[in-house]
């Protein structure tokens, strides 16, 4: 781990400024996407859908039947084919009838899993009640989960699956776009990137025409020549390269032991003394048995715990000053702490100030 660690950071160190393109940094106010949710059914499963236990899948069976003409009532239903889900979507700005979008299918009930079955027709709507998709068609699954007898096997989550291009767009989403300026949000807000995307529009559209608001807002005023064509002096605004900024940053996960560090980050002198602290538990059985020839004792079984300490001793390391990642890593590995402890190290250096960089913590 840590050998991989320190090969991904040295060609981080050693990469020339990173540069991007203003439609990766950017969005104009105003173009989001949309969330849309709608609640339906999965049909079609192999006995792993939902169990007649889950009121709500039984009646909306029964209210689905009665729409076509068919009569039942919901304490009857007695199918585990079906499965009540969740359908999630997400409708993207500029989105025009007839489009496609992907749809995500989730299980609400007790259904085991949702390999094999088919969505039927779901209605999405928006946060303003209004439909603006509906969802049908096959689920794809990315797990399985196998029943036999008193064993089972599960791999990922099989009561959550996807239908690519499942959704159909009734209703446009067309933002009017103002001709005269518009204003260009920041993805990541930040001073620097702001004032650089000013003057990079400047250059382009001449000066005067682009201002930033704040770290995450630029103004940008539409010459008179492009006001009949906002959209091709947005393309021409897209393809500007701007040299990105960062922020020295330290990402660590305890969960998984995973350590990703930014170039800019920088470790003042400090001393290091680590030591790991190892603790074992066992459980031993003691019998006892009565004497021979003995009708009135029993024979007890005693557990005896036994436990036992041990610590690893370790001489406190000097940890230089690192001008760059491939320096900060160097030193790090010369502690010869696993990831899971080098990450109580940094947050240990944070809090004396050795280390000039944000630390954040999954």
């Amino acid at each position: 781990m840590r050998s991989l660690l320190l090969s991904i950071i040295c060609v981080a160190s050693s990469a020339p400024a990173a540069s991007a393109r203003l439609k990766e940094l950017v969005d104009v106010q105003g173009s989001r996407d949309n969330a849309l949710l709608g609640y339906g059914l999965v049909v079609g499963l192999t006995n792993t859908g939902d169990s007649e236990q889950v009121l709500f899948t039984m009646q909306s069976v029964a209210g689905m039947l009665g729409r076509l003409g068919v009569r039942v009532d919901p304490r009857d239903i007695r199918s585990r084919n079906v499965a009540a889900v969740m359908v999630t979507a997400k409708l993207p700005t500029f989105s025009r009838t007839g489009a496609t979008i992907d749809v995500t299918v989730s299980a609400m009930g007790n259904a085991r899993s949702l390999q094999g079955g088919t969505l039927l027709m779901t209605p999405l709507t928006g946060a303003d009640g209004q439909t603006y998709a509906v969802a049908q068609g096959p689920v794809q699954v990315g797990g399985f989960d196998a029943t036999g007898g008193f064993a089972s096997v599960r791999k990922n989550t099989p009561t959550s699956s996807t239908i690519p291009g499942g959704a159909t767009v009734e209703r446009a989403v067309t933002p009017k776009m103002d001709a005269g300026s518009f204003t260009l949000r920041l993805k990541r807000a930040d001073f620097t990137n702001a004032a650089r995307i000013a003057t990079a529009i400047e250059a382009l559209v001449g000066a005067q025409n682009a201002k930033a608001l704040d770290s995450a807002a630029v103004e940008v005023k539409v010459p008179d020549a492009d006001k009949e064509s906002p959209v091709m002096f947005l393309s021409k605004l897209e393809a500007l390269t701007i040299e990105v900024d960062q922020k020295a940053k330290v990402v660590v996960s305890e969960r998984t032991g995973t350590i990703v560090m930014g170039e800019n980050v920088k470790l003042r002198p400090a001393a290091v003394s680590h030591g790991g602290l190892r603790i074992s538990i066992s459980t031993q059985f003691a019998v006892s048995q009565p004497p021979a020839l003995s009708y009135s004792g029993q024979t007890v079984v005693a557990p005896v715990q036994q436990v036992e300490a041990e610590e690893a001793k370790r001489s406190a390391v000097a940890m230089p000053a690192a001008s760059s990642v491939d320096d900060l890593v160097k030193a790090l590995n010369a502690i010869g702490a696993p990831p899971r402890d080098l990450i109580s190290i940094l947050q240990a250096l944070k809090a004396v100030g050795s280390l000039d960089a944000e630390l954040e913590v999954m």
